[in-house]
């Protein structure tokens, strides 16, 4: 326990006297954590304790209701912590993660693992039918007997022992895992210094390069990084076969160097320890106990869809890899395409098909003026505004926030963007909360973050996006909002708490919304010149959304088989991690001029944590219902329609997990969807026929 003296005056603990009472990040040191962790943590137990020992009846608000309550300090210190250790870490931080992860893990266990709180829960289930429940209520009460079982509640005292020693075990790893692939990601960077090095790169990435080494200490130089935002367009462009190489490897091989953040060994582990979770719970593999309480529901079920979407895309893949071979030939260029030449080629095909490359592209998407489009959306779709906030506590100075207001202009939450990578920062693009909505304490309303790693713009000019950048915008923001609309009472329901396969539904939703006319013409301006995108820009622009589609879903789909091949088997003792990538990958038809999107070794979303384990096809399955879900929007000839809004805000963006997903989704559509319009969106439906 912390002394009187480690609490005295720690901001994790104190009232925070803040604007919208956020957390007072200047003041927040990295020893205030532990203490604060461990005053957290003790409190709770206690509250469990109070639970678990009343002798009172159990009933749904002296059972449910108060462990609802319960670890409310431990969710504020979470909430911050958590959250900067993927965005703004530093090696005390790591150091305190590595510390707590086992610590959590056994916090979590010997909650749910409580014989005596599980008694209580599981008598309220079985009279649920009597106790005057409402809906929510009534859920609440289901998922947290689901939750309970899940955790193992059932098991004899030995089994229960085992089991809690391998959650303990698996954070640990899970946390090592990230933060080795950071490490690796951190430790790189392409020294680019000559006018030969920077051959065929534009004025937006040579400016970000050299911004990137700026940063670095190198002024004068330019640094490509293993951001995707750096070094994708740096594989599109540059006309350096041999460097196109060497990032390219060193990207692929994050996790994979034989050194002491090589992944290998922890993602061994991870797979036998899953797996024999599984089997203390009554599952044969863990891809069973996962995806049991997932809306695909079995492993089965996840295969058919993979294998639907796989022929078709291979198809189209194999013919745009046959186009890049044509034109390298045309050119002289005597060599067979390989995965760093793909991006390099197909730049060039889509300039000769579309008239349309990056380089035309790009001053006409402003990161700017890309917020202002996202904010746009939700303003005609839910009746939002945004108002940015000046003054207020910041944990980077390149963090920006908005008060968010609904149509009646009352608060509904903050909203705080976190748009450029730094080496403290982990890759990728996620949203997070550092506080949830939820009414059972008071009016609680939510603090959202989105996390991204765009290049930041040269001295004095603003950072451009790609199209796809631009889509990945959005696409987080869909997930804010999710979080920002949330109408629940209990905590356990708020937000995106809901199924792996179902979350990814609002955030690919909305990406749909950027690629409208009007949005486009509106907030797609020159950043010189402040012009609109012209009309003719536009339709090309259009016209080849779905290049390279056969790529993007070929390169993705390997990634999910992967991860659910891995997990759905009933023995991985002696893993070889790289030969059975290559053995799964051969046994689908790889093609071998692609790779996955995500190699096993920095596979974060499957091995930082249990996340999207088993669950990295859940992109896909949502997929499905977002293709179809925006097809209800332009069946009524209007992509903003205010009836099929009111429908999408009230079953999906505020519900958070009020019903079971496929009960939402059919609220909202009047059914549920088929991979028809998913075929169709990326372009693959001719190749099923």
């Amino acid at each position: 326990m912390a002394s009187s003296a480690d609490l005295s005056g720690n901001p994790l603990l104190s009232t925070w006297n803040t604007p919208y009472t956020l957390p007072p990040f200047e003041s927040i040191l990295p020893e205030h954590y532990k203490p604060a962790f461990d005053k957290a943590l003790a409190e709770q137990q206690a509250e469990i304790a109070a639970i678990s020992e009343s002798t009172e009846e159990p009933t749904f608000a002296n059972t449910i209701e108060v462990l609802e309550r319960s670890g409310a300090i431990l969710k504020r210190v979470g909430g911050v912590f958590f959250n900067l250790a993927g965005s703004h870490t530093n090696e005390a931080i790591q150091a305190i993660e590595r510390e707590m992860a086992p610590i959590l893990a056994k916090h979590r266990n010997s909650i749910f693992m409580n014989e005596a709180l599980y008694r209580r829960v599981a008598a309220l289930y079985d009279k649920r039918e009597s106790l005057g429940l409402d809906a929510e209520q009534a859920r609440v009460l289901d998922r947290y007997n689901t939750i309970f079982m899940r955790a193992g509640a059932k098991l004899g005292p030995d089994e229960k022992k085992r089991l809690a020693a391998i959650t303990e075990r698996l954070a640990s790893l899970g946390t090592q895992f990230s933060q080795n692939v950071l490490a690796d990601e951190k430790s790189y960077q392409l020294v680019l210094q000559t006018e030969e090095d920077l051959a065929g790169l534009p004025s937006f990435l040579r400016e970000a390069a050299a911004q990137a080494a700026e940063e670095r200490g190198l002024r004068g130089k330019y640094v490509i990084t293993l951001s995707r935002s750096s070094i994708e367009p740096f594989l599109q462009f540059s006309k350096r076969r041999d460097l196109r190489e060497q990032a390219f490897k060193a990207w692929a091989s994050r996790g994979d160097n034989g050194n002491a953040t090589d992944n290998k060994a922890i993602i061994a582990e991870m797979a036998a320890l899953r797996l024999e979770r599984a089997k203390l719970l009554g599952y044969e593999t863990f891809a069973d106990f996962k995806l049991s309480d997932t809306m695909a529901k079995t492993p089965d079920a996840v295969q058919k869809l993979l294998n639907d979407v796989w022929a078709p895309a291979r198809a189209r893949a194999e013919a745009e890899r046959d186009d890049l071979q044509a034109l390298a030939q045309s050119q002289g260029d005597n060599i067979v395409i390989e995965p760093w030449d793909w991006r390099f080629y197909a730049d060039q095909v889509r300039m000769a098909r579309h008239n349309l490359d990056e380089a035309t592209i790009k001053p006409y998407f402003q990161l700017d003026r890309i917020i202002e489009a996202s904010f746009e959306t939700a303003h005609r779709l839910f009746g939002l505004s945004f108002q940015e906030m000046k003054n207020f506590p910041k944990y980077h100075p390149d963090i920006r926030a908005w008060q968010v207001l609904d149509a009646n202009g009352h608060h509904v939450g903050i909203f705080i963007g976190d748009y450029f990578a730094r080496s403290s920062k982990r890759s990728g693009a996620w949203m997070s909360a550092f506080r949830s909505q939820e009414k059972l304490t008071g009016d609680v309303r939510p603090v959202i973050v989105n996390v991204m790693n765009f290049a930041k713009g040269g001295a004095g000019e603003p950072s451009l996006l790609s199209f796809d950048d631009a889509r990945t915008l959005f696409h987080e923001f869909g997930h804010g909002l999710h979080g920002l609309l949330s109408d629940v009472t209990y905590p356990l329901l708020a937000g995106t708490a809901v199924s792996t396969d179902f979350v990814e539904l609002p955030s690919q939703l909305y990406e749909h919304w950027l690629s409208q006319p009007d949005i486009l013409r509106r907030y797609a301006t020159h950043y010189r010149t402040g012009e609109p995108i012209p009309e003719e820009l536009l339709e090309r622009l259009m016209a080849a959304r779905n290049f390279n589609q056969g790529f993007a879903t070929v390169e993705y789909l390997a990634s999910a088989f992967v991860d659910l091949e891995l997990h759905r088997r009933k023995d991985v003792t002696g893993l070889d991690v790289p030969a059975f990538e290559k053995e799964t990958l051969e046994k689908i038809g790889m093609p071998r001029e692609i790779i996955m999107r995500h190699r096993t070794p920095h596979f974060t979303h499957v091995f930082a944590g249990d996340g999207y384990s088993s669950g990295y096809y859940s992109y896909l399955w949502s997929e499905v219902l977002d293709a179809d879900a925006f097809t209800a929007f332009e069946e009524t000839g209007d992509a903003f329609n205010k009836d099929m809004a009111e429908k999408l805000q009230r079953f999906i963006y505020s519900a958070g997990n009020l019903r079971d997903p496929a009960e939402a989704y059919t609220a909202f559509r009047g059914r549920l969807p088929t991979a028809d319009a998913l075929l169709a969106k990326r372009g693959l439906a001719a190749l099923c026929e």
